[in-house]
């Protein structure tokens, strides 16, 4: 199942590891990177290899700091199953040398600066890459605007890259007024609207919200239904409405119904 939800966890707080897995999302990310400070790097290392001696059975990924190859090295020594997050890539031919640190985890590439969305679309044709996020808040101060029509260009950016290398689209960033959760909505319900899978939570009290807006409708789940019957011979067809679907459709009505 590919995560609508994901949360994430500073490394210097052990005593969230636990509540974050149950929390309800899909996808915990421990965090060795901006949520932790310089100070307590060392610390949260060693707690996130302790958890991850037997975690729970729940999505794992660790954002690491950039350049830290002993972080990854401690991570893939537990023998988890779990993914990397590498902040701060804008040059592909860099993530060889995390990729051969990483020994097949599988890599989340995050895009935040102007030129890594530049050269996204390498980033996102890198073999060991199996996602590309956007660090919004990075790349908002990178190219000096908050405004709305850049961010939608930005996030548009990213999901051409992302599709054109065949992988998932991505996940939106957090969003980080943790009490503002209209605001969390209606910034979600815009990026879904974009093409976008799924978001980022920097708080559990994010995580209803942001699988209620990426769930399906009902109207939705019949619809994709309705096409893959109609198109179950091949060519065009027309619902029961009148509308004509052909075989293009198809990947929408069945990412629809993906459990």
């Amino acid at each position: 199942m590919n995560p609508i939800s994901a949360l994430y966890v500073p490394g210097d707080r052990p005593d969230r590891f636990d509540k974050a897995a149950a929390s309800g999302a899909d996808l915990v990310i421990l965090d060795l990177e901006d949520a932790v400070a310089d100070r307590a790097k060392g610390e949260a290392l060693d707690n996130i290899v302790s958890w991850l001696a037997s975690p729970p059975q729940v999505a794992l990924q660790v954002r690491v700091n950039p350049g830290a190859a002993h972080e990854i090295r401690a991570i893939r020594a537990t023998g988890a199953h779990c993914g990397l997050r590498i902040p701060k890539v804008d040059d592909a031919r860099k993530l060889d040398a995390i990729a051969y640190l990483a020994d097949g985890l599988p890599l989340t590439a995050l895009i935040e600066s102007a030129r890594g969305l530049e050269v996204a679309a390498s980033i996102a044709a890198h073999p060991a890459v199996h996602e590309i996020a956007l660090g919004e808040a990075d790349l908002a101060s990178d190219v000096g605007s908050v405004d709305a029509s850049v961010r939608d260009h930005m996030r548009m950016r990213l999901l051409i890259a992302a599709r054109s290398a065949g992988l998932d689209a991505p996940m939106l960033s957090a969003y980080p007024a943790i009490q503002d959760l209209d605001g969390l909505r209606t910034d979600t319900e815009r990026g879904r609207a974009l093409g976008l899978r799924g978001r980022v939570a920097v708080h559990p009290k994010q995580i209803p919200v942001i699988k209620e807006v990426f769930a399906p409708s009902d109207e939705e789940r019949a619809w994709a239904r309705a096409v893959i019957k109609a198109l179950k011979q091949g060519g065009v067809a027309t619902l029961p409405d009148g509308q004509m679907v052909d075989p293009a459709m198809l990947g929408r009505a069945r990412s629809l119904l993906r459990p």
